[in-house]
């Protein structure tokens, strides 16, 4: 494997950088190259009175900003350090490029500023089940008694977190995103995970092929495992591409019983028969399915790709069950929201696409499903035959429902549907109350939209919060 040259904090002296975003990955390393003493440029087409006062604290501690223009480059540029969501189409990427500047991300920011002695890199992407998988990662390695904390795509910028010197942790659980391991080409992680495939963003990178193999850029360069989900092929393919260090191992994780060189399930046991001594013949037994909060399938997966990441750095099995026990997910994951006349309320707002909505779906028996908003160019088809024989019924809002109940007049047309036409907050409420008059005592009403909330409300914490006040309005009528 080719090695790259890895920059070190004094190659920053001088240089002159532009930072595309003024969001706050931007502010972040828009600062930490400030103070490492490079000549910052901030540009951002946004303006108004939040970008305004953004612009007035950076400008306050000697950094350029320039607002509402962000498709040329600034003279003399020498690197762009991007935002993770601007597209690689960007005008002032093109510019970039015609010009010979290297444009790179906040991600290979912080990989670049790491000092010989940092922290390793546990790093975990995937299309759904980042963020849950990182944290259940971060929680198994406090568990052992290790110094660390989640980052990335998630929590302190990982800039700040990599300034804070290379004795302040003794390993990272890295969330990575499409986006951010698109503009990280240095980034070697001691050991990787990608969690599943399936079409998301594909507006940004243009084709599945694109997305896939910016997905794979997270195995580039693996000292010691490359975690894979037996269950999507895909993602061991991703495996085989990668170029990394020798020795390193592929490790799969599963719901069914392991081979060898895999964690899996056993009677209601997690168990590992990759870090063993004997792994033709032994298997180690690290968690119960109880010990992982919610025991949805879809989430022991995740508990599974933490406890392998977590056993590739050396982790003890009885961490990977103390942390797994000490782990409570985000809101709007799968939570459940209250039991009203004995059905199941569950917010899974984060549910944005159909790979989310799907996993979900396969975790109840008899649902109300409650779904809609943004379909994001989704199609629906798939999602619907796979899980016709579980729904008692289905209420439909947003922009795009027409679609979902396309779907489900071809393939599940005995299914009753609700279809509410009205985009306001408060659609919510009646949907809930129409999920209510579908269900029966043992159902299960399930908010897993598969899709995109910004049609109705101003992100999927809002429209989960509005279902679960929506449910609790329920619930005192019914008491």
């Amino acid at each position: 494997m080719g090695s790259r040259k890895v920059t070190t904090a004094h190659d920053w002296q001088g240089k002159s950088i532009t930072v595309a975003g003024l969001g706050v990955s931007g502010i972040s390393a828009a600062r930490a190259l400030a103070g490492l003493g490079a000549s910052v440029t901030v540009v951002d087409g946004g303006s108004g009175a939040a970008h305004e006062e953004r612009a007035a604290s950076l400008r306050g501690e000697g950094i350029a900003v320039r607002l509402g223009d962000a498709s040329s480059l600034p003279p003399g540029t020498d690197l762009v350090v991007t935002s993770p969501g601007w597209k690689p189409s960007s005008p002032l990427f093109a510019a970039a490029a015609e010009a010979g500047v290297d444009v790179i991300g906040d991600v290979e920011v912080a990989w670049r500023l790491r000092g010989p002695d940092a922290a390793p890199w546990l790093a975990i992407t995937g299309t759904n089940g980042k963020t849950t998988t990182t944290q259940m990662l971060a929680s198994i390695l406090e568990a052992a008694g290790l110094r660390t904390v989640a980052v990335g795509n998630i929590g302190t910028p990982i800039v700040d977190v990599v300034l804070e010197g290379d004795d302040a942790y003794d390993v990272l659980a890295v969330e990575l995103s499409s986006y951010q391991l698109h503009w990280a080409p240095s980034l070697r992680a001691h050991s990787a995970a990608v969690l599943n495939l399936a079409p998301d963003h594909l507006d940004w990178h243009g084709s599945m092929e694109a997305y896939a193999a910016d997905k794979g850029r997270i195995y580039e360069g693996n000292h010691i495992a490359c975690v894979y989900n037996v269950a999507d092929g895909a993602t061991e393919e991703l495996v085989r591409e990668a170029d990394v260090e020798e020795g390193c191992r592929a490790i799969g994780f599963t719901l069914n019983a392991p081979a060898p060189s895999q964690l899996g399930v056993v009677d209601g046991i997690l168990v590992d028969r990759a870090f063993v001594p004997d792994r033709q013949k032994q298997a180690q037994e690290l968690a119960e399915i109880s010990d992982v909060k919610p025991p949805a399938p879809h989430n022991i997966a995740n508990a599974l790709a933490a406890a392998a990441l977590a056993r590739a750095f050396g982790v003890p099995a009885t961490a990977v069950r103390d942390g797994l026990r000490a782990f409570r997910p985000d809101a709007h994951r799968i939570e459940h929201v209250a039991e009203v006349a004995e059905v199941a309320y569950i917010d899974d707002s984060k549910a944005t696409n159909t790979h989310a909505a799907q996993a979900s779906l396969a975790a109840y028996e008899s649902i109300v499903w409650i779904a809609g908003g943004l379909a994001k160019g989704a199609t629906f088809d798939e999602l619907v035959t796979g899980a016709a024989k579980r729904l008692r019924g289905v209420v439909l809002i947003g922009a795009d429902r027409a679609l979902i109940r396309e779907a489900l007049a071809r393939h599940a047309p005995e299914v009753p549907v609700v279809d509410l036409d009205r985009t306001d907050t408060g659609a919510m409420s009646e949907a809930v109350r129409r999920a209510a008059e579908l269900a029966q005592p043992g159902d299960t009403v399930l908010m897993a939209p598969a899709c995109a909330s910004m049609d109705m409300f101003t992100n999927y914490n809002k429209r989960g919060e509005a279902f679960a006040d929506a449910v609790r309005e329920l619930g005192s009528t019914r008491a």
